[in-house]
């Protein structure tokens, strides 16, 4: 029996003669096809603007530093994330602080996020994890006059309230990995309403380049080429798709596991679209559990073993208790929910579990 990845990048005949388009016209480096991405991705999300890089966590460090941010500021973010979400506050010789999470939706909870805030704090990261949205409303009331930037990593077509994210904050930074909704192989993408923001990000992205070698700021080489973004536009056309299956698999396992007792499914508050990057539950034995899925040929994943606060480059920066999320490391398992499933996969999937449980009450 084949084995159910827990991911799985849908690159069609259309990424390929994309980027058979490109080769062909011998202008690799970033260029129109970057361009039309970036008009496209602003398009969708609702946004004057939208600034590619070359991938999620330069994306984020572009957005600090456009954000003045310097060291000993202090950026309060999660510790229930990928360490991506925490080295670029590093790369700034700025100091990560983090709250916890909320119990229920996995992400930042705002009342330990408004705990957090001293006078020292410059900006607040929080991630909208596994797809869903984070409750920006409640932190905008935290915030006042803190810029808010939002990890949008994991959630490309998510939406909070109607309004999509990489739209609710001071600016978003989004990743194409290629296990995200939607992949360029690797590349990340910056959103924002805001002109002065758009114009420094650029500056930024590019070695401080206004016109050609005329650079007026300390700059990066962080562009993204055009054969990644001739990639993102077609995969920017099956978004939509592409997260209605995402959709659908998560309502099936759903309805299929919510009468057992020793798993927590999902949680989709109201307002909220979630578009379900993962699929992840709280599970009793959930060690043992994994281990049963993955001898069933089901491979699923533990997002995450342990806090990013707790690995050695940024453990001396975790001062304030996270219980909530320390507890959740322990308990959580992703299951396939990538558009690639088929019906006979999810049904392989539910069995698998059910029969695990019907021997572990």
């Amino acid at each position: 029996m084949e084995p159910i990845n827990i991911a799985k990048p849908l690159l069609g005949q259309e990424e390929k003669n994309a980027v058979w388009e490109v080769l062909a016209s011998g202008k690799l480096a970033q260029g129109e096809k970057a361009a039309q991405f970036e008009s496209a991705f602003a398009r969708y999300c609702g946004t004057r603007h939208a600034v590619a890089a070359a991938n999620g966590t330069l994306a984020i460090h572009l957005a600090l530093l456009a954000h003045d941010i310097k060291p000993g500021d202090e950026i309060i973010t999660t510790p229930f994330t990928f360490i991506g979400t925490v080295t670029p506050i590093l790369f700034c010789r700025a100091n990560p602080v983090f709250a916890d999470i909320d119990t229920t939706t996995f992400n930042i909870s705002p009342s330990d996020l408004k705990k957090a805030i001293t006078p020292k704090t410059k900006a607040l990261l929080p991630v909208h994890l596994f797809g869903l949205p984070a409750d920006i409303d409640s932190i905008r009331e935290s915030a006042q006059n803190i810029p808010i930037i939002e990890d949008a990593c994991q959630s490309h077509g998510a939406s909070f309230k109607g309004k999509r994210v990489g739209s609710l904050a001071s600016c978003a930074c989004f990743s194409f990995y290629p296990t995200k909704n939607m992949t360029t192989g690797e590349g990340g993408m910056i959103t924002t309403d805001n002109d002065e923001l758009s114009d420094k990000l650029r500056l930024l992205r590019d070695h401080g380049q206004k016109n050609r070698y005329e650079h007026v700021i300390l700059g990066y080489n962080y562009r993204m080429t055009d054969i990644a973004a001739a990639i993102g536009i077609e995969q920017l056309k099956k978004l939509e798709p592409f997260n209605e299956a995402r959709n659908k698999n998560a309502s099936s396992f759903t309805a299929g596991l919510r009468s057992i007792d020793q798993l927590q499914t999902p949680a989709t508050p109201p307002k909220y679209h979630h578009v379900f990057h993962q699929y992840t539950l709280r599970a009793k034995d959930r060690d043992l559990l994994r281990d049963h899925l993955r001898s069933d040929g089901i491979n699923c994943g533990v997002y995450y073993p342990r806090l990013v606060s707790e690995n050695p480059p940024v453990k001396p920066f975790a001062t304030r208790p996270t219980p909530i999320a320390e507890s959740t490391t322990h308990e959580v398992l992703s299951l396939p929910v990538h558009p690639g499933l088929s019906p006979d996969d999810v049904k392989r999937v539910l069995s698998s579990i059910k029969a695990f449980y019907s021997k572990h009450p």
